[in-house]
């Protein structure tokens, strides 16, 4: 019973770190020429994360599945459409272009809310919940490494820059 309670800790824990990122994922749109667009895109999973960190039973909720499914849903979609303006036009790196870094931010929004809907079904334990933690972990070392790589951000538009 006592690692039940510790998987379930943890993966409250993981949620409220992944409200943070999400959260301040929507901060740094500010400056961005489509920021509403984007600020919702991460607000909307930043509440739900939030809500599952508090009580990760919300995730059986009906209204919450929806807005999880119809959000996540969107994301496929702006997964897909990006993934093909990249593979069409990408000079180099992707993450060197401002759509493969909203690439992989859908890809993350997908993958988190994946994971918190797959919870309803049951509490996240061993490989899952360890996914989790990685996935949680991702972001902040990502953005860890771009602020201290440089030579990554100079030739990032100056929206991007003028954020960290």
């Amino acid at each position: 019973m006592a690692d039940g309670r510790a998987a379930g800790r943890l993966w409250r824990l993981c949620n409220l770190l992944m409200a943070a990122f999400f959260g301040l994922a929507a901060a740094v749109q500010v400056n961005d020429p489509d920021a509403g667009l984007w600020t919702v895109v991460y607000l909307v999973p930043a509440a739900l994360t939030l809500l599952v960190s508090i009580n990760p039973s919300i995730t059986d909720h009906g209204v919450w599945r929806s807005v999880c499914d119809l959000h996540s849903a969107g994301c496929i979609v702006g997964t897909i459409a990006l993934a093909c303006s990249l593979f069409a036009y990408a000079q180099w790196n992707i993450l060197h272009e401002e759509e493969g870094r909203e690439l992989f931010g859908l890809v993350i929004i997908t993958i988190w809310m994946s994971l918190c809907r797959s919870s309803a079904k049951s509490p996240l334990a061993g490989a899952r919940l360890a996914a989790a933690v990685v996935v949680a972990l991702f972001p902040f070392v990502s953005w860890l490494y771009i602020y201290i790589n440089k030579e990554m951000r100079a030739s990032w538009p100056t929206h991007c820059k003028t954020v960290m």
